[in-house]
């Protein structure tokens, strides 16, 4: 399985990569969200995990340009990762297309389980793996 993460710090972009690792999980890292664009446009993922708060364009945004996308691309799971802790944040997350929310410091049950369910939910033929 491959995992793309958005985020602009590279320490928490080592945390979630060292979590993944133990579970055998590849991620390929984008330091922005313009860049995690490119990248998507280069490779297929089962799972993106993108930061909200980012210099130039932020989570929200780089969200609703994937599910902009007029291919399959488009369905791939959307996990945010933030510690944003604003009260609509997980409405305002998922009207953008986002699937799940978890918050920083990122747990790894948390972060195992929101991929679990997402993935299960895909292969239980929702059609979310693009």
């Amino acid at each position: 399985m491959n995992v793309l993460f958005i985020e602009d710090d590279r320490m928490n972009r080592r945390v979630v990569k060292d979590m993944l690792d133990v579970a055998g999980v590849a991620m390929v890292e984008a330091e922005s969200a313009e860049r995690g664009l490119e990248i998507i446009d280069e490779q297929d993922f089962a799972i993106i995990l993108v930061d909200l708060r980012m210099p130039g364009m932020d989570g929200i945004t780089a969200i609703k340009h994937i599910r902009g996308r007029g291919d399959t691309k488009a369905k791939v799971p959307i996990i945010v990762v933030t510690a944003d802790i604003a009260p609509d944040l997980r409405e305002r997350c998922l009207a953008a297309g986002a699937d799940d929310v978890i918050f920083k410091p990122v747990a790894m049950d948390s972060l195992f389980e929101s991929m679990g369910a997402i993935l299960a939910r895909g292969v239980e033929g929702e059609g979310m793996i693009g």
